[in-house]
């Protein structure tokens, strides 16, 4: 298998195999530098000879990927992180490369950065003691963002994609027009609001440790330790890299060229990488930080050998920031725990009846712990107020589309049915239009399951019985206000499975 990563100043691939146990050996590594991230946060937009570069790098990659006969869109993935995903003209760059290589390119958003950056990292987190009772802050500084986990206990606390890049750091000095004697400052400036801001979501009374990744801090460590073996993390003096960035600062990028043997894009974007590492782990307190040798790509071959699934801890992971999120709402924890249970027992038990996509168990059980959360704003039409919290929070996990299919979920968990004309469903391909009135119509099952906030009902199973679809509940006699709840919204579900939801207690 294989992955391709265009980033804001190279095009990366990495070629690994899987063994029987289904663990990931990469087997080969490629680089070209092609400075997307210069022409995007620069003008906007990628120009025309660097989209021509680009295709030439993947023609030379598709080559590759021939002599190791790899085909087929499962055992490949070509994805762009931020220097293509703010392009204006990101979709001739996709389109052109697909004409000319037959490869689609994926752009990434935050949150699935995010999460390849913690798939990646999770190895780490649980075999090294040092990180079991510590605050961890995982940080990557990339072209044009840097990534940012805090990890407490091993569970994800914080995830954030900060505007901060070296390549969109290096553009934004060149528009100033300053002298050189002001580039310093001008650039630590700009570092120092985000490492204000992240600071500030750093609790003051917890042991701290940084895990810095990224292709510049570890051309740091191969400068300072080169002895480090990759397989392991690296631990470095605070100290030593500020003396190491001020250098590499001090130097000219020619210089960086000819003595470091750095290829251009990679000496432009070097110093103010690091300085950004060595702001915030200085505004942190720290004495040392530790690198990874862990990237983008890993992530992302871990994914494919997983079958693109989610694993048990990564779901853990989402339920955490989900219920996060119901906690800042005021959310009824209770009643959003027993209906994201019924939602996810009614999904398993009607399977063969949805037939949809074992990560849309995922999906519907987010929108369940949050359908209530637009209680918060007003009782009326909180439903609404439902879609716009979930749309405009952060779940860890969930990209930009994942959140909206969560957040119309929730929406039409009461009330109207899902209509071509609503906002935001109306855009959707069919299927997933399919897909939210399957989950909709579930989650209006479960809401109904327990109208009276008791949470009495948790054994349910499910048949089908002619045109009825007869939910058996155990160990529950008067079921009248569940009843009449489900006579109320039970006609969701008719419209979309043709089958009629009824109730009946068993002993």
């Amino acid at each position: 298998m294989a992955v391709i990563d265009i980033g804001a100043t190279s095009i990366r691939m990495a070629v690994g195999e899987i063994n029987a146990q289904g663990d990931v050996r990469v087997i080969d590594t490629l680089s070209q530098a092609v400075s997307l991230g210069k022409d995007v946060f620069t003008r906007g937009q990628i120009n025309k000879s660097t989209i021509e570069d680009c295709v030439r790098v993947l023609k030379i990659y598709r080559h590759k990927l021939r002599e190791y006969q790899i085909s087929g869109s499962d055992r490949i993935r070509v994805v762009a992180t931020s220097a293509v995903r703010e392009a204006s003209n990101r979709l001739s760059l996709i389109d052109r490369v697909y004409i000319a290589t037959g490869l689609e390119v994926e752009p990434l958003d935050e949150a699935e950065v995010t999460r390849l950056t913690f798939l990646g990292v999770q190895p780490h987190l649980v075999s090294d003691n040092r990180f079991a009772d510590a605050q961890t802050l995982v940080v990557e500084v990339g072209g044009g963002s840097t990534e940012v986990l805090l990890i407490r206990d091993l569970n994800v606390a914080f995830s954030y994609t900060y505007r901060l890049g070296s390549m969109r750091l290096r553009r934004t000095l060149e528009a100033y027009r300053a002298p050189a004697m002001k580039v310093r400052e001008i650039m630590e400036n700009q570092i120092a609001r985000t490492v204000n801001q992240i600071r500030r979501r750093v609790a003051s009374d917890a042991p701290s440790q940084m895990i810095a990744l990224g292709g510049d801090v570890r051309f740091a460590v191969a400068e300072l330790l080169p002895d480090w073996d990759r397989h392991e993390l690296a631990t470095i003096d605070v100290a030593a890299l500020r003396e190491l960035t001020d250098d590499l600062l001090n130097s000219h990028v020619d210089e960086l060229v000819q003595q470091r043997h750095l290829n251009f894009p990679d000496a432009e974007t070097v110093g103010p990488a690091l300085l950004t590492y060595v702001e915030l782990a200085e505004a942190l307190g720290l004495k040392q930080l530790h690198v990874s040798n862990v990237n983008l790509r890993d992530g992302l071959l871990e994914e494919i050998a997983l079958g693109q699934t989610w694993t048990e801890e990564f779901r853990h992971q989402i339920i955490r920031s989900a219920l996060d999120v119901a906690e800042k709402y005021s959310c009824d924890r209770a009643h959003a725990v027993q209906v994201a249970e019924l939602s996810r027992s009614l999904f398993r038990e009607l399977a063969d009846e949805h037939q949809l996509d074992p990560r849309y168990e995922m999906l519907l059980y987010t929108a369940a712990l949050l359908h209530e959360a637009g209680l918060f704003i007003s009782n009326r039409a909180y439903h609404k107020h439902s879609m716009y919290v979930i749309r405009n929070s952060e779940i860890f996990g969930l990209g930009k589309s994942e959140l909206l299919l969560v957040a119309l979920t929730a929406r039409y968990h009461r009330r109207a049915s899902p209509q071509p004309t609503h906002e935001g469903y109306a855009m959707l391909e069919r299927d997933r239009r399919v897909a939210i009135a399957k989950m909709a119509a579930l989650l209006r099952i479960a809401v109904s399951l327990d109208e009276s906030r008791t949470q009495r009902i948790n054994q349910i199973s499910c048949s089908r019985r002619k045109d009825q679809l007869v939910i058996s509940v155990h160990g529950v006699d008067d079921m009248s206000l569940e009843l009449l709840a489900l006579r109320q919204s039970g006609t969701l579900f008719e419209e979309v499975f043709g089958l009629k939801p009824v109730l009946r207690s068993v002993s």
